[in-house]
């Protein structure tokens, strides 16, 4: 496979395993959560370097993995309570874990570089470059990561997808038929926070967070159906990820800026053009509206009665 290539089904992969959980995300309002997790590992960044000393990309995953997930597990406890919003939740829980984070910097690690584009935050043009060797074949390490966390998310969301459906759209229905919606919604979080982490070295923090919201907003606008709304934001995934990677040849620009850039723009031309939800289709039917309680208040035309 050429670099490009690479590059491309790097970014289409983990469109895809972000995809596939997006749209619940988007359902369930707590989209914010992959910013979240991008902010609450830096203390296990600074763990794995006081614990192993080491900064060795894998320890550094596996530490931030698990900072990731009580971060989740902290913003469900907090919403738990029925005292908290979801958005509150997650603005409590993030913030704190940051500055722990950078307080960790500061107290153990001042004098020492910690290159958190290259340990955690990653770059996409490095993904051809970062192989291993098994069986003789030297493999890129991002594919074959990013095709396991895409397969583990299938079989996760095929396996529970009447669980998640109904516990997005009506968590007091799911308690009636005993689906438990906070252990359904913690699985769900805990998928997302390992997601973003194994992605966080491959792609970077920004691309991440953008392909686990963007095209989930923008499915949510083109169609009314669970099914399709997966398979669209999957869709736009790579379609971000193929025109995104044209783009930034084009202008020589950053790749990861610009496939996060073009599910921007997916997501606008959603926004405008949706033929049920857009803002287009919205403004030509309250003109229509318009002009039908126009017709209805203005006086009836009848003929003069003849002479």
């Amino acid at each position: 496979m050429s670099d490009a290539a690479i590059i491309v089904v790097t970014a289409g992969l983990v469109g895809t395993a972000c995809c596939l959980l997006g749209p619940f995300l988007v359902l369930r309002r707590v989209a914010l959560m992959g910013d979240a997790v991008s902010h609450a590992v830096l203390p296990g960044i600074v763990a794995a370097f006081l614990i192993f000393q080491t900064r060795a990309p894998l320890y550094v995953i596996l530490s931030a993995a698990v900072f990731a997930v009580v971060c989740v597990l902290g913003i469900e406890a907090l919403r738990a309570t029925g005292l908290v919003a979801s958005d509150a939740a997650i603005g409590l829980v993030f913030p704190a874990l940051f500055a722990l984070g950078v307080l960790g910097i500061h107290r153990y690690a001042d004098d020492l570089h910690l290159d958190l584009d290259s340990t955690i935050y990653g770059e996409i043009a490095f993904a051809p470059f970062r192989t291993f060797e098994l069986l003789g074949t030297e493999m890129v390490r991002s594919v074959i990561v990013m095709g396991v966390v895409c397969a583990i998310n299938l079989l996760l969301v095929t396996l529970f997808w009447k669980e998640l459906k109904v516990t997005s759209f009506d968590p007091e229905f799911a308690r009636t038929i005993r689906i438990p919606p906070r252990l359904v919604s913690r699985l769900l979080l805990i998928a997302v926070a390992v997601t973003a982490v194994t992605a966080f070295e491959s792609v970077g923090a920004i691309l991440v967070v953008t392909l686990l919201i963007v095209p989930a907003a923008a499915a949510y606008l083109l169609t009314d159906r669970l099914v399709a709304m997966v398979v669209v934001s999957v869709a736009i995934g790579w379609v971000s990820a193929l025109v995104g990677y044209w783009g930034a040849l084009r202008v020589d620009a950053s790749i990861a800026g610009s496939m996060g850039l073009c599910a921007a723009a997916l997501f606008a031309v959603a926004l405008l053009a949706s033929p049920r939800y857009g803002l287009v289709a919205r403004a030509v039917r309250r003109a229509r509206r318009r002009r039908a309680t126009a017709r209805a208040l203005s006086p009836v035309e009848r003929p003069e009665p003849a002479s």
